[in-house]
């Protein structure tokens, strides 16, 4: 059995307090497993993980069995529940400033609201080193007395998907920083996004509620567990906006926030995202068999070729004059021609 948490934003234990870690991963050693040093029973588990990844975690005083710190030559047994913390690469942790265009909806001296274009990725992470919001934002602030240069999340408390646009806030002090993350973690800050999603909703509105954790095959995904057997507690609300025929313009208000919430949610419905590859949006869902109608979807799929997602509103307290703020994004030129495609489909359809 096998539970994943993500603590991107949290430091590791007191041996290794200078770095901030990675991911922590939780396994329980199943009853039939025998004798196995630990680096070779994590190296099994962890396919993005090289062996000397992981060793060099034990050598860091960052893998634990039953809380306890132990080296790489220790021998899994049964029951056992072993923890790892994965600490940055080294490359990612010096944040190196590029001077990329930035779309600032608003900025004073506590945070910098930006509406992120789809295809960005927020931060680094293997594979994407450069070329993403931070390294904007790095840029952007470089002159700032706030800014941190060695940090390698400066000013991040939230983040959407890489193909996800939208709104996001970002902290320009350490003050700001700690107020608005704890509005975040006491789910007191306000979210709505829009997306287009496959199938016909039963009701207008509703709540959609299942514990939130890493697919147990596929560790790149998201996955729902009904019964709270795995993940963390996730609780998203939807209202119909407009029906258009086999997709529904929906609005979504997360109550929280966890990775890939809204796609394995609507997934987990049987409606998900439009054009979503990772949880079967891209494939032809509903609709007709003609193949007027498929190649009207590939159309679609070429006009928005990405999740259609994206993150339209953001309210929270000002973390200097505690007032209640609220930011709006329009909807990007690739899912609003998608949505216009529907309606012109649609209404067609009405007419015929």
């Amino acid at each position: 059995m096998q539970e994943e948490e993500n603590l991107e934003f949290e430091n590791s234990d007191d041996n290794n307090a200078n770095k901030e870690s990675y991911e922590h991963f939780r396994y329980t050693v199943d009853p039939g497993q025998t004798p196995l040093r630990i680096d070779k029973y994590l190296s099994a588990r962890m396919l993005n993980s090289s062996r000397n990844k992981i060793q060099d975690s034990a050598d860091n005083g960052n893998i634990r069995v039953n809380d306890v710190v132990v080296k790489r030559n220790y021998k899994v047994k049964p029951g056992d529940i072993v923890t790892i913390v994965l600490s940055y690469p080294p490359r990612e942790i010096k944040l190196i400033a590029e001077d990329i265009p930035l779309d600032i909806v608003y900025e004073d001296d506590s945070f910098i609201i930006v509406n992120k274009k789809p295809g960005m990725v927020v931060h680094p992470s293997y594979g994407h080193y450069s070329g993403t919001l931070l390294n904007a934002l790095a840029f952007h602030l470089k002159n700032s007395s706030a800014f941190e240069s060695d940090d390698p999340r400066p000013g991040l408390v939230h983040r959407i998907d890489k193909d996800t646009s939208g709104i996001l806030v970002i902290a320009k002090t350490e003050i700001a920083k700690t107020k608005l993350a704890l509005q975040f973690f006491n789910k007191t800050s306000d979210r709505k996004y829009r997306a287009l999603v496959w199938g016909n909703m039963e009701e207008d509105e509703g709540t959609i509620t299942g514990h939130i954790g890493r697919n147990l095959k596929n560790r790149q995904i998201m996955d729902v567990f009904p019964d709270g057997e795995h993940g963390k507690h996730a609780v998203t609300h939807y209202r119909v906006l407009e029906r258009l025929g086999y997709v529904n313009l929906v609005e979504c208000i997360l109550e929280t926030g966890r990775t890939h919430q809204i796609r394995a949610h609507f997934k987990h419905i049987g409606h998900p995202l439009f054009n979503d590859a990772s949880y079967t949006g891209d494939q032809i869902l509903k609709g007709t068999k003609f193949t007027k109608y498929k190649q009207f979807v590939q159309n679609c799929f070429k006009i928005c070729p990405r999740q259609a997602l994206h993150a339209k509103t953001l309210g929270f307290i000002h973390p200097e004059t505690n007032e209640y703020v609220s930011f709006d994004s329009e909807i990007p030129d690739d899912m609003s021609a998608l949505i216009k495609k529907w309606r012109e489909y649609t209404s067609n359809r009405d007419e015929e």
